[in-house]
């Protein structure tokens, strides 16, 4: 952790919400005028689209059917923790892009599914980033101790796996059936890489649907906001004005004394709520050590 170069970290797993939530960061950031670098974490897989499909099927011919994206294997942990050490002594680091689709390829002339060359980091205030690994902890690292703020988004599982298939049919054109065969190979490095993440987090939001979603192989859409409640669990609730959560965020309640409870549709509202003023605390514990 670093009070002059503080590091935020969204983690969640495929399909849970993350983009989402760093769209609201984002809004904070912009509002406050806090000088980002936003950092995905898809840059720190090691192989690109090509790659990871040869990579699976040699797992595979192996008898490895647990290789995915979720685990050690296939990523840059190394790579990644000495990012957010770097950042967090300095203020530098190395990152790239993963360019998901020709949309997101076209500007650096290259194919979907590639990564763009590693770069220094622009000038910042703060690192945000967002994907699979932020509160990794292995034998080998701990990607997890230099981060200032780790937050969870974990959707019940019916809910993610609800999600992660109307997104890969929808808009990456995949069947139900190969999504499946996704979710069933990813579930032995979900267990043992991204489940542990939430008992090192700060603060996790977690969407429950109020509708069935007992198959979630069959559901014709998405719960939306309104059909959900959010589950708000904070790790050390000091310092929290739970009675200003409550008057501002309308129909919702405490289950627990660390636990809020709000309406599906209110999540951004309780995020703009909860972390505008962490990161304006930052920044200004950012300032005081700059002026030491």
């Amino acid at each position: 952790m670093s009070a002059k170069h503080p590091i935020v970290a969204i983690t969640g797993s495929s399909g849970a919400g993350t983009t989402s939530v760093t769209r609201t960061f984002e809004n904070i950031f912009r509002r406050e005028s806090v000088k980002a670098a936003i950092v995905e974490g898809d840059s720190f897989h090691r192989y690109d689209r090509t790659s990871m499909k040869a990579a699976m099927a040699e797992a595979e011919s192996a008898g490895n059917r647990n290789f995915s994206h979720f685990g050690e294997d296939a990523n840059l942990f190394a790579e990644l923790e000495a990012l957010f050490r770097d950042y967090g002594e300095a203020g530098l680091g190395q990152s790239r892009k993963y360019l998901h689709d020709a949309t997101e390829a076209a500007p650096y002339k290259q194919e979907p599914g590639t990564f763009t060359p590693w770069e220094t980091l622009p000038d910042s205030e703060l690192l945000f980033y967002e994907g699979l690994h932020g509160g990794v902890t292995t034998e080998k690292v701990d990607i997890a101790r230099h981060v200032d703020l780790l937050i969870g988004v974990v959707p019940v599982i019916n809910l993610e796996w609800i999600q992660k298939l109307h997104r890969d049919k929808n808009t990456r054109g995949y069947s139900t059936e190969a999504v499946t065969d996704v979710i069933l190979r990813r579930m032995n490095e979900y267990v043992h890489y991204i489940c542990p993440q939430f008992t090192r987090t700060h603060i996790n939001f977690q969407r429950v649907p109020v509708v069935d979603t007992s198959d979630p192989f069959i559901a014709r859409t998405i719960p939306s906001p309104d059909e959900s409640l959010v589950v708000i669990r904070f790790a050390n609730p000091i310092g929290f004005d739970f009675p200003y959560l409550l008057s501002m965020l309308h129909d919702s309640f405490m289950s627990r004394a660390n636990t809020l409870v709000v309406p599906g549709g209110k999540m951004e509202l309780a995020m703009q709520l909860i972390f505008t003023p962490m990161i304006l605390r930052l920044m200004e514990r950012r300032k005081k050590s700059y002026a030491i």
